[in-house]
């Protein structure tokens, strides 16, 4: 009342009165109210109890600061504010289904609760609860005759409700602070409350309890979670309303939790997702830290009470404390005085004898001056008028502090939920709970109002907690069933993305074999790795010069470049390109428009670079399987990544290059080499490299070429040096020796594609497919009900919609599970924070495979180079391309693991190229040159 400004104590006008009426009722008001306005004396006297909103805040920083220390792990011994894990890993999502039982001791009485949740289409939890007291001999002895007592009290509840014999599982609620190390343990810090049982802190609350059942042979039920009762609070609001992340009690003590991100709770291993935090926000000021704010009634109030020194913010606000607090300011006031004219009663004299029922029965509208002066006379006292408005008055201050300091602490945990969300405005529902918060008539509307002033930024919804703690233990335990039930499924369904050593030896022998068979001449044309010969017989060797043009085909653009290449003791190679758009209608067409398009790309280039009158030797990458007769000619075996043109399969390309070329009719050019984007890149690295003689693309698609001794290669004629090899090993498995590790995913994703039942192994390992094995198996989790809440959006039904640039996004270890919201969010996925965590596990089950079958394949290109030279070890490059291998947050790593335990007499280095397969173009063209001209000669 004291905070108020005067004018808001005024009535408000009916429409009604006439002025009349009006100005009778003012006057009659203004009697009243001078009459009764609180004497200023008691203000002056409890002056250090009023807190200005400049002090709320410089609190709320505290208690931050506060936070901030209890979550670290060095700072956390010293912490007051203790922020203790939960291991309560979630809210309830509205699925949770079951019957179980609930304890919840912590209060004035033991309460055991049966609760049935039903899903039923619509959320709906039944109760039968009985209470029993819990007598000062039992919570004062020790811990067996504690947990014995909790045991037969439960054993007395299911005989009455006749499920002695049923197994149920058993929510915990005990309101004390514990340090757990998983959902069903917890070791007691400290007894507060009237609790001080012997032999109990330091221990395991959960197994004492186990101890007390195993006594009973008839009670067959097990804890499997123990849990605070704010946790309680905050679980049975969660259950009706999802933004619920808060719970608050403000009882007979008084606490906290909240849902805090994994990353920021360095107590518990691992980043991902989030946990509440009890914070046992009591023990706030226990370091020191409140002790301009403490009053000489709260020193007083701690020394008399079981724990003195602990506790200490709870002792200012709590139900156990205020009316105590009440009645020492009354009895200093009437030593000095102030009130009753200096008589003071036994009772008053006497500890406990104003409780804080009697605090709030004195706040109550209209009744509470009768009310005041009721109570004061049972205390044998006989107060005036003035020392009733007096006595109201304090309470007024006490319990108004109280609710101040709460609001300080809450909107500190409100806004540190607010920016780990990184929000300009948070929306959020806080769970509440306890006698003092739904008993005190003015209490709630007081805590509300200043934790909206003190957070304007925040829309706070306060929810009554209506059925207790009791039910939040049994709503913990039943999240805990479905998370087991959920986790026990996504496992089965990501099981089938494990590869075993044994996998992936298999794949590897399964590749040495096809390598072999696509060598010879009698197993090629059945191989399914073709292997097919390149006519790049060497790799650059320091003396390539000149200028050449290189055009570069493999994805959605199209590539041009200019390359000039020197030598000598300063070689370098420069570039300048241009890239063109290939529209998917081009991509798709006829032969004739895709060549014509690439000569249109081709002319605008050599007009933009003035150069269109020169007659250069020009390399061409064209990154689909070729089967080449010569350097220069190469007859496209079949179109891979989206290509469809009609007209080409069967064709050489070079040819087609020069038919377009003749048909624009505007320049000439001297087709050198056709090239694969895998040689390219081994030819790029192989120029800063000697030692680089496999290159390996790992983006789009996916490949590997070596170079090959000319005596293994039966296809092609002649014995002496080498000869690179286009592997073409995205068609590795068409014959079914890789079925026993495909996944009914990668079936669904090969049947809709444009090639089906060919490059199978192409498909579990490359850019183009991951994203849609993703999307697959997000459809099938969704489907069951463990997704996204079991709606199917149109997005998800979308082909193509789930790229493979997002897995490198969601697997990204510096992105907060906020941010993977965001990212799901944009693809017009709605996803909580746990749906989150489940498609950041998918995305890295499937690249995490996708790693591994490429490092078994390249293992067994590395092993087959080793025994081509004849050496114990093999010392070797491998230049590497590809946007999955170069953005993938884990995918090389992956990778390079794979090859070192599968090709462990195998040192090899991975070289990224930097400049792609169009460097490598013109350097075959700079070599072809090279060894034509040595030809001659």
């Amino acid at each position: 009342m004291g905070n108020l400004p005067f004018f808001s104590l005024l009535p408000s006008p009916s429409p009604c009165l006439s002025r009349r009426q009006l100005f009778a009722g003012s006057l009659l008001f203004f009697f009243f109210f001078f009459l009764t306005w609180p004497v200023p004396h008691v203000d002056r006297y409890l002056y250090h109890m009023r807190l200005s909103d400049d002090v709320l805040l410089d609190l709320m920083t505290r208690f931050q600061t506060e936070m901030v220390k209890g979550l670290g792990r060095d700072t956390n011994p010293t912490a007051a504010v203790k922020m203790l894990p939960t291991f309560v890993r979630s809210i309830p999502d509205g699925s949770e289904k079951g019957d179980f039982l609930a304890l919840d001791l912590g209060g004035s009485k033991f309460r055991v609760l049966k609760v049935k949740v039903s899903e039923d289409g619509k959320q709906n939890v039944q109760m039968e609860s009985q209470f029993y007291p819990t007598p000062k001999e039992i919570i004062h002895g020790n811990a067996t005759e504690l947990f014995d007592y909790v045991a037969d009290c439960l054993e007395d509840f299911t005989e009455n409700k006749n499920i002695k014999h049923k197994k149920l599982p058993i929510g915990f609620t005990f309101s004390f602070p514990c340090k757990q190390a998983k959902l069903d343990e917890g070791v007691l810090l400290s007894w507060t409350k009237h609790f001080k049982a012997r032999g109990v802190q330091g221990t395991d609350v959960v197994s004492s309890l186990r101890n007390a059942l195993r006594k009973h042979k008839d009670v067959h039920a097990d804890v499997l979670a123990l849990v605070n009762d704010t946790v309680g609070t905050m679980m049975t609001c969660g259950y009706d309303d999802q933004r619920c992340e808060v719970g608050v009690i403000i009882g007979t003590g008084t606490n906290a939790c909240y849902m805090e991100e994994m990353s920021h709770i360095d107590l518990v291993e691992g980043d991902e997702g989030r946990m509440c935090i009890n914070t046992e926000w009591g023990a706030f000021g226990d370091d020191g830290s409140l002790e301009d704010i403490r009053t000489e009634f709260d020193r007083e109030i701690d020394l008399g009470s079981i724990n003195p020194g602990k506790q200490l913010f709870e002792k200012m606000i709590s139900g156990l404390y205020l009316g105590e607090i009440v009645r020492l300011i009354l009895l200093k006031m009437a030593k000095e005085g102030l009130l009753f004219n200096g008589e003071i009663s036994t009772a008053l004299r006497t500890k406990g004898k104003i409780e804080t029922k009697h605090v709030a029965a004195m706040e109550k509208y209209k009744d509470g001056l009768s009310n005041t002066k009721e109570i004061l006379m049972e205390l044998g006292l006989f107060p005036s008028e003035e020392d009733c408005v007096a006595v109201q008055h304090v309470s007024t201050i006490v319990s108004f502090r109280s609710a101040n300091l709460c609001a300080a602490a809450l909107a500190a945990i409100l806004t540190r939920l607010r920016e780990n969300k990184k929000l300009m405005r948070l929306r959020t529902t806080v769970g509440m709970d306890g006698t003092l918060y739904k008993a005190h008539p003015q209490y709630a509307k007081r805590l509300h109002k200043v934790v909206r002033r003190l957070v304007p930024n925040c829309d706070v919804r306060f929810l009554l907690s209506e059925s207790g703690s009791g039910k939040g233990a049994a709503m913990v335990t039943a999240v805990a069933y479905r998370l087991a039930s959920q986790r026990k499924h996504i496992d089965e369904i990501l099981a089938s993305f494990k590869l075993s050593k044994e996998n992936l030896r298999e794949v590897k022998t399964n590749m040495r074999a096809e390598l072999e068979y696509g060598l010879k001449k009698e197993t090629q044309p059945n191989a399914t790795v073709k292997m097919l010969p390149t006519y790049v017989c060497g790799t650059p060797d320091g003396t390539e010069k000149g200028k050449f043009l290189s055009l570069d085909l493999g994805g959605t653009n199209f590539r041009v470049l200019l390359v000039k290449i020197r030598s000598g003791r300063r070689k370098s190679v420069r570039m300048y390109n241009k890239i063109f758009a290939i529209p998917l209608e081009i991509m798709q067409g006829t032969g004739e428009e895709l060549f014509d398009h690439i000569v249109q790309c081709i002319a605008d280039f050599l007009e933009y670079m003035g150069i269109k009158g020169a007659r250069l030797p020009l390399g061409f990458t064209f990154s689909f399987p070729c089967r080449q007769a010569s350097i220069d000619k190469g007859t496209l075996v079949g179109w891979t990544k989206g290509f469809k043109a009609t007209d080409c399969e069967g064709e050489d390309v070079v040819d087609m290059l020069r038919e377009a070329i003749k048909r624009r009719n505007e320049f000439d050019l001297d087709i050198v080499a056709v090239v694969n984007d895998t040689v390219g890149t081994m030819m790029t690295c192989g120029y800063e490299d000697p030692n680089c003689e496999i290159g390996l693309i790992a983006g789009t698609g996916s490949n590997v070429c070596y170079m090959e001794d000319m005596k293994n290669i039966e296809i092609v004629e002649g014995n002496e040096g080498k000869m690179c090899i286009n592997t073409e090993w995205g068609g590795f498995g068409d014959n079914g020796c890789i079925n026993n590790i495909r996944t009914k995913y990668d079936k669904e994703v090969d049947e809709g594609s444009l090639n089906p039942g060919k490059q199978r192994y192409e498909k579990m390992t490359s850019g183009m497919y991951l994203g849609e094995i993703v999307r697959q198996i997000l459809i099938d989790l969704t489907k069951h009900g463990l997704l996204f809440r079991g709606q199917i959006s149109e997005t998800l039904r979308t082909r193509g919609i789930f790229e493979t640039k997002f897995l490198s996004q969601i697997e990204s270890d510096r992105l907060a599970l906020l941010q993977v919201r965001r990212i799901l969010q944009q693809l017009g996925l709605d996803s909580t924070c746990d749906d989150s965590i489940i498609v950041k596990e998918v995305c890295g089950a499937v690249s995490r495979r996708a790693a591994q079958l490429c490092g078994a394949g390249l293992a067994a290109v590395v092993e087959k180079k080793r025994e081509n030279r004849g050496v114990e070890h093999l010392k070797i490059t491998v230049g590497v391309d590809g946007t999955l291998y170069k953005l993938h947050p884990h995918f090389s790593r992956i990778l390079r693991e794979t090859v070192k335990e599968l090709a462990p007499q195998c040192d090899v280095t991975f070289m990224l190229s930097e400049d792609g397969s169009g460097k490598g173009a013109a350097l075959i063209t700079a070599v072809a040159k090279r060894l034509h001209s040595v030809g001659e000669n």
